[in-house]
Order: structure tokens, then sequence, then C-alpha cells
């Protein structure tokens, strides 16, 4: 898997660096497993902005995804694209229901590919144990935090977490960011790397391009007017005259924002690696 260069037609397409998709099966989606997505445009409940620089974007279907991999075994029949996450995604034909769901696809795994999980799987990519099953010094993604809730931990295009550690009680996790979580020892995790590595160092190309991912654009506090922002106004181009902050005046770079009060307990370290 490598980038893909376009062609220089346009100016856009000069700096236009992609994932090349060409190896990618384009079969239509398991009908039993799409649903239609609605977009929220970054509101809340109360209609009010919470995420901010969201709309748009190009209409598209929710692939249900398989994160509670517990006793599924099946072969690999597809490698395919899904427009809502950054990772490839494997179609599994299971072996027992003959029925077919979508998982996370690890790294370096082909069509073909008989995939286990469960308590008896071997230590093998793709394969998903609890975590008293697997070594220490291995390599997971796709982490349960609550014993059968599903993974939500490095799902992400190109990550990977390592268990450093076991309890009686609990498994040592060092997350992508660096920090180290303490998870149940109960909980599932799949073996492996997230796939499609190469997804962090594509190049937009153009604004438009940014549109159909359902991204607005973003005004510089320092081209604002000072009653909209704390860094606009002044005479001529200025770099704000204070430290960088929030439209409403907090501090943007290096302060916490981890409310102590609801601070997880698990989380042992929060040394973010350089």
């Amino acid at each position: 898997m490598a980038l893909k260069k376009q062609s220089t037609a346009t100016p856009s397409q000069r700096h236009h660096y992609q994932v090349d998709k060409s190896f990618l099966d384009k079969c239509k989606p398991i009908k039993a497993k799409i649903r239609g997505l609605n977009k929220t445009g970054g509101r809340n409940n109360r209609g009010k902005i919470t995420a901010y620089h969201r709309g748009g974007g190009h209409k598209r279907n929710y692939r249900e995804i398989d994160f509670k991999r517990y006793a599924k075994s099946g072969v690999i029949s597809t490698i395919e694209y899904d427009p809502n996450r950054s990772c490839w995604i494997g179609r599994l034909n299971e072996s027992e229901s003959k029925q077919s769901s979508y998982i996370l696809l690890p790294k370096n795994l082909k069509v073909g590919t008989f995939i286990d999980s469960g308590l008896t799987a071997d230590i093998k990519i793709g394969n998903a144990l609890p975590l008293n099953k697997i070594p220490i010094g291995t390599t997971i993604f796709n982490i349960e935090t609550k014993v059968g809730k599903g993974g939500q931990l490095v799902r992400s295009a190109g990550c990977g977490a390592q268990l450093i550690q076991k309890t009686n009680k609990y498994g040592r996790i060092r997350l992508p960011s660096g920090i180290q979580r303490l998870i149940p020892i109960g909980c599932y995790a799949t073996i492996g790397t997230v796939s499609n590595g190469e997804y962090s160092n594509q190049t937009i190309g153009k604004a438009g391009r940014s549109r159909w991912l359902g991204k607005r654009p973003t005004v510089r506090g320092t081209a604002m007017n000072p009653i909209d922002h704390p860094h606009g106004g002044g005479q001529g181009k200025t770099k704000g005259g204070r430290p960088s902050v929030t439209p409403w005046g907090k501090i943007t770079k290096g302060k916490p924002t981890r409310n102590k009060k609801r601070a997880n307990k698990l989380i042992i370290s929060q040394i973010l690696k350089n």
C-alpha cells in the first residue's frame, strides 16, 4: 500500500496525494449491515453548536461494525472502503452462522485468511482474545474498556497499543498517545495494528475536498474584529499580542482541560510522548 499522486491537470491536483485504493473490492456493502447516517452539523440536542467547523459532507451510509469479537470465527472474503472511518474494513464470512459481518481490518491481513476469537484463539494477527490470554508486549487494537461493551480504544488507521503489564485484575496498556491506562483483564482486544497506516500522510489538495469530508472553513482569530475574538483588531497584520486563546478567552495551547472530579482512576500516566 502506498500513496498515489494525482495528475497535474489542475493546480489543486498538483499537490494532492491519496492512498492507493486500487486493491479494494468494489462490491456493494452488505444490505443488512448498512443504515442511513444522520448528520448533526456539530449541534447538540438543543441545537447549539458544540463542535465547530462541521457541516455539509458527502452523503454516506453507515456500515455496522462488529466491535464485539466474541467466539466468532471465519474467513475474510473482501477488503472494503468505509467512508465513515480512516481504516479499511473486512467482510467476515462466519463459519458457524454462515452470515457475514464487518470487522476492523488489521495491517497485513489478506483475503482468504482465517481468523478466530475467544479463549482458545491463537496469538495471530486479526484474532481477538481477552487480555489475560494475550502475552505481555503484544501489539493490540480495538480494546474494550468494560467487559462486554465492545472495542472502544485504538480504532483509527495505523494505530496500535501495547500490553506492558498484567495483574490478577487489570492489564496495563500503553496507548498510541503515550498514556498508560488500566483495562480490566477480562476485556477483549484484537491482535495487530489497524490497517491503512498511510492515511495520515495524505494531502487534501483543495478546499472542496475538505467540504466533501464535512469540514467547514476555519477563520483565524487575528483576522476578526475585536468584538468577535480576543486576537482581533489592530492596524495591519498582527500576531495577536497575547497567548493563544479561544473566542471566550481560555488558554488553548498546553493548558490541561481534564476535570479532576471526573478523572478516570484507571488512567495512571498522562505523560504524552514527544
